[in-house]
């Protein structure tokens, strides 16, 4: 087998195939050429060759978030690594494990003018778990460095940065390893948990228990604990569509329920326990709810850390969903119409909602409406930022569809990234459901040897960025066309030809009817259904649509 002849590069490359880390997202560069060579010539590594480091970092952030396991991202020296920033701060706050590992150049070479040259140490140190920077020679230190990072990228989840010195020559090869890491099995604690009675018996005897669940992976809470929380009439049950679970009793679209409330309805729906878990939660409405008419406690079950999202939190129980829910819920109820009374608003939300949306014009609204309708079952739904995850949180899904989106810093950037790299890592058909500025701001994400072929975007193109129609301080100003809205007359013809997908476009609802069909047909190449819609009357519409909910 082929080697890098740099020691270091093969002490990196023995330390991951030894610790089983075998998904390499590789971006083209001369300094990381030592590891390059010694990745792609060992048949253990699955690697890909994605040029934009951007787009390479959050392709291996969906790869990771699928696989749950650490995916290595590799890039030359200077500026390539800073691209990687976006993708650690989202592994960041979603926990999910991404290798950072970065070609640098000598400490004698930093800030002396020399080419593709940056402080590289540290450059992550706000949002990286880890940070191993390691020296030019071969040692224990190096070796226990790397190791203690993937170390910490899987059990603590979330992003770690490997920096590494190479001096030239960087092509040379060998055919023997001249290093022999020790390998460390570090040793994890595993944590007793146990529930106090006085816990449990707060539990027990409250008769307003508001359970909100933010993004989860599919299958995570076992169905036993969802019925007995759902057959607790003093229970309600939010939940996120990312949340990814299932329940005739559960609400899974929490603006279209508490957006007409007045104060008396808020008051009546203030919790005495607030129990979360999860990730990051989409509903702004629901967090202004919580901040304003705050429970008496709020617990938060994560084994790694909580967010006091709420200025409420009173208990962190770190712990497994499953573990906390097997030791709080018994058979014991009290007797509340906590449920009853809104399950009664809920269902006249959802005659209202139905009625509201036979009667619209095409608009966002009318297509995700259709869209939801006519997800495949059994497949992936990736979405993007801003306006589109918002949109799908209004609307019924299948509870086949999973749902994924990049909530950790809910930013635009790679959001067909993730979702070409999750596809990827998936058994399931994947879509991608997003808005034209997320499309255009990632499009390089296209630039992918990679895609299958049964990838699919649904592109909806309303000229701008429409989710600023709809925040405090919209007028119809060129200042706030150009600066806020972004404005453009741009379409993805032109980028799916020269990327190799099949294009479709709808413009009304006889087209969409007849593209949409076409378009879940073709399964020979990847392919985009551009959606065109009305830039100027989609947030009246959305709008009025909250108003009729009164």
């Amino acid at each position: 087998m082929m080697y890098p002849k740099i020691p270091l590069a093969q002490s990196i490359i023995e330390i991951c195939q030894q610790k089983g880390v075998q998904h390499i997202v590789i971006s083209p560069g001369s300094r990381n050429a030592p590891l390059t060579i010694g990745f792609t010539n060992n048949p253990f590594f699955k690697c890909y060759s994605i040029a934009d480091e951007r787009c390479a970092a959050f392709f291996a952030l969906g790869i990771a978030k699928q696989l749950q396991e650490p995916v290595v991202v590799v890039c030359t020296s200077g500026s390539a690594l800073l691209n990687y920033y976006p993708a650690i701060a989202e592994a960041f706050y979603s926990q999910i494990p991404l290798v950072v590992i970065s070609a640098d150049r000598p400490q004698n070479k930093i800030d002396i003018g020399d080419g593709q040259t940056i402080r590289q140490e540290n450059v992550f140190a706000n949002h990286s778990l880890y940070n191993a920077n390691l020296q030019e020679n071969v040692s224990t230190e190096n070796d226990n460095n790397i190791q203690m990072a993937l170390h910490v990228a899987v059990n603590q989840k979330g992003p770690v940065h490997i920096n590494a010195p190479f001096e030239e020559p960087l092509y040379e090869t060998v055919f023997e390893l001249q290093v022999q890491p020790e390998i460390v099995d570090f040793n994890t604690e595993s944590k007793t948990f146990s529930l106090v009675n006085s816990t449990i018996e707060t539990w027990n005897k409250a008769t307003k228990k508001l359970v909100l669940v933010g993004e989860l992976f599919p299958n995570s809470v076992e169905q036993t604990y969802l019925d007995v929380l759902a057959n607790d009439p003093s229970v309600v049950v939010l939940t996120e569509k990312t949340s990814n679970l299932h329940h005739p009793t559960f609400i899974d679209q929490i603006d279209t329920l508490i957006t007409p409330f007045t104060d008396e309805d808020f008051k009546a729906f203030q919790p005495e326990i607030l129990l979360t878990f999860g990730g990051m939660v989409v509903s702004k409405r629901i967090k202004a709810f919580l901040r304003k008419y705050k429970p008496a406690h709020h617990w938060h079950v994560d084994d790694l850390r909580a967010y006091d999202t709420f200025g409420a939190l009173t208990n962190h129980f770190e712990t497994k969903i499953n573990t906390f829910l097997s030791q709080l819920l018994t058979e014991k109820t009290i007797e509340s119409l906590y449920q009853s009374s809104i399950a009664t608003i809920w269902k006249d939300r959802v005659a209202k909602h139905q009625e509201y949306t036979a009667k619209i014009p095409f608009s966002d609204f009318k297509v995700f409406d259709f869209i939801c309708q006519n997800v495949p079952k059994n497949s992936q739904l990736q979405v993007s930022n801003s306006s589109a995850i918002r949109y799908l949180q209004l609307f019924d899904l299948d509870n086949t569809v999973q749902v994924f989106c990049n909530r950790g810093t809910s930013g635009i950037d790679g959001s067909t990234s993730t979702a070409i790299g999750a596809a990827l890592a998936s058994d399931l058909p994947t879509m991608l459901i997003t808005g034209d500025i997320s499309f255009l701001y990632d499009s390089n994400a296209l630039w992918n040897n990679y895609i299958p072929k049964n990838f699919k975007i649904i592109l909806l193109n309303n000229s701008g960025g429409g989710i600023f129609r709809i925040l405090p301080g919209h007028q119809e100003t060129e200042t706030f066309n150009t600066y806020f809205e972004t404005s453009h007359q741009l379409n993805a013809s032109h980028l799916a030809k020269m990327y190799g997908f099949d294009y479709f476009e709808a413009s009304d609802e006889t087209t969409l009817q007849q593209e949409y069909a076409a378009f879940l047909n073709q399964n020979e190449k990847p392919s985009i259904l551009e959606i065109f819609t009305p830039e100027k009357e989609n947030n009246g519409i959305l709008l009025e649509f909250f108003r009729r909910l009164k």
